[in-house]
């Protein structure tokens, strides 16, 4: 199952918080992609990837979106790159396989100052400076547009640095409730979103596309909160 990993290392958003968000005469665009139940939780204990929703609609859009550089902390890293190297050999579905090895032929950039090369999943480079600088400076230089995989606290602080074009929610229908794990809505500050697209899959699936802009407080009125 494709999901969304909270990930421990964050580099700091400071100045650059303040940015305006890079779009598309100024780089490469830059994706945070999340799929959730419709309680915010990225997966549940007990239930098969994709929550056992996918349909072939959503699987063929999915194959059509266009080659990205897939960034990444090394929690992430090591989470995804551990279930891609066991993906062949469990038992799930051919999509989720078929999932697994498109990722494991994608470009991907892990940010960590812990990890050490070489890394043992293939096409991943590492990379150890500050990661906002360094996406800012592949927004310029980069050959394909940019994605986050996972890494709830990297995108956070690259939305906090203004360096976020997209910010696409993909609603399985379904509530996890009580077997929900990670909880993504918990970790995120206050965001004005302006909706960009909205696509219902067969199955009800729910795609939402928003530009997203930090806030520096909730827009509510003097009552006392």
């Amino acid at each position: 199952m494709a999901t969304t990993t909270p990930d421990t290392t964050r580099s700091t958003a400071s100045a650059a918080a303040t940015d305006a968000p890079d779009g598309g005469d100024a780089g490469q665009e830059l994706l945070v992609d999340v799929i959730l139940s419709l309680d915010g939780c990225a997966a549940g204990e007990g239930w098969p990837g994709w929550w056992g929703l996918e349909s072939p609609e959503y699987l063929e859009w999915l194959a059509a979106e266009p080659e990205r550089i897939g960034l990444m902390g090394a929690n992430t890293y090591r989470l995804m790159a551990d279930m891609a190297g066991k993906a062949p050999g469990l038992d799930v579905s051919e999509e989720e396989k078929a999932s697994f090895a498109q990722l494991d032929s994608a470009e991907q950039i892990v940010f960590s100052a812990t990890l050490e090369e070489p890394l043992a999943w293939s096409n991943t480079s590492l990379v150890r400076t500050d990661a906002i600088a360094a996406v800012r400076e592949l927004k310029r230089t980069a050959t394909k547009p940019l994605t986050t995989v996972g890494s709830i606290r990297l995108s956070l602080a690259l939305i906090e640095a203004g360096l976020v074009d997209r910010f696409r929610v993909v609603l399985f229908p379904v509530v996890t409730g009580r077997t929900g794990l990670e909880r993504i809505w918990e970790q995120f500050g206050d965001l004005s979103l302006e909706l960009l697209e909205a696509r219902t899959f067969e199955g009800g699936l729910q795609l939402l596309e928003y530009r997203p802009t930090v806030l520096e407080a909730p827009p509510g009125t003097g009552w006392e909160r």
